[in-house]
């Protein structure tokens, strides 16, 4: 061996640690991997964002772990699980679509719970003739839209507009008014179609007709006109360790003050 390779090889020996060791070394002032990953996701039914929000700032407040959510009809939301869309907590405004994910496997049924109740209700826009609507057996839903239309979530998928079209059925008010009817793909897209005067009626939650000031209630479907609003919370399959206690958190007695503020039903007796 010449004294050249001798000397490359003994440089090689003694800078390889040193080398491992820059690999390995972080910028100065850069967190911990764990402090980095200090967020969830949240996969939340479009009717959830203003409470929903609210409880999320008072969770990062309290642990300071970051909480991104994503608003969306549930069904769509439960379609974006089983395509593998990354999430660590699902919540459904039905108990329908949180079947469909626990079917697809993409839900933890152990962490599962029914946590809120809502209520669904008629809306008009603001300046609106219509007020005091009675809703019951024989309600002329089609004579009181006149030439307008009627806006809801999609009858098919979306959980406000089954709700609606099992109302209008049991009332006898479903066939004459659907031809009226302008499906919007969430809750929220059909409060906009009123708020902004592109639909004369519209059913969605009270919780909805409550945080926009463009729309007034104009009527009540009676709670026995339709399944239970119910909205049940579970961690994915895939989700982080720190799901647990966000979920905590949301059955908490700080939660629930938020979420009944905004006019949901807590259905769960707050574990804190």
């Amino acid at each position: 061996m010449t004294f050249m390779t001798r000397f490359l090889v003994l440089t090689a020996l003694v800078c390889a640690p040193l080398f491992a060791h820059a690999q390995d070394a972080k910028p100065a002032g850069a967190p911990p991997v764990a402090v980095q990953d200090k967020t969830l996701t949240v996969f939340a039914a479009a009717s959830m964002k203003n409470a929903l929000d609210e409880a999320n700032a008072a969770y990062t407040a309290k642990t300071g772990i970051k909480v991104v959510s994503s608003y969306a009809a549930s069904s769509a939301l439960a379609k974006q699980l089983e395509q593998g869309a990354p999430a660590d907590i699902f919540i459904s405004a039905d108990t329908d679509w949180m079947d469909y994910s626990a079917g697809k496997k993409t839900i933890s049924d152990p962490s599962r719970v029914n946590l809120l109740g809502n209520k669904i209700v008629l809306i008009a826009p603001k300046d609106s003739k219509i007020t005091n609507v009675m809703i019951g057996p024989g309600f002329d839903l089609a004579k009181l839209a006149g030439d307008g239309r009627i806006a809801t979530g999609d009858v098919k998928a979306v959980p406000v507009g089954k709700y609606a079209k099992a109302a209008l059925e049991k009332l006898g008010a479903w066939q004459a008014a659907e031809a009226k009817f302008a499906m919007a793909e969430s809750v929220r897209a059909a409060l906009a179609l009123v708020s902004r005067g592109e639909a004369a009626l519209g059913i969605v939650y009270e919780t909805d007709a409550k945080v926009d000031s463009g729309v007034k209630i104009v009527g009540a479907f009676p709670a026995d006109s339709h399944p239970a609003i119910i909205y049940p919370v579970a961690a994915t399959t895939n989700a982080k360790a720190d799901a647990n206690g966000y979920l905590a958190f949301l059955r908490s007695g700080a939660a629930k003050a938020i979420f009944e503020k905004y006019g949901f039903t807590f259905l769960i007796k707050p574990v804190s």
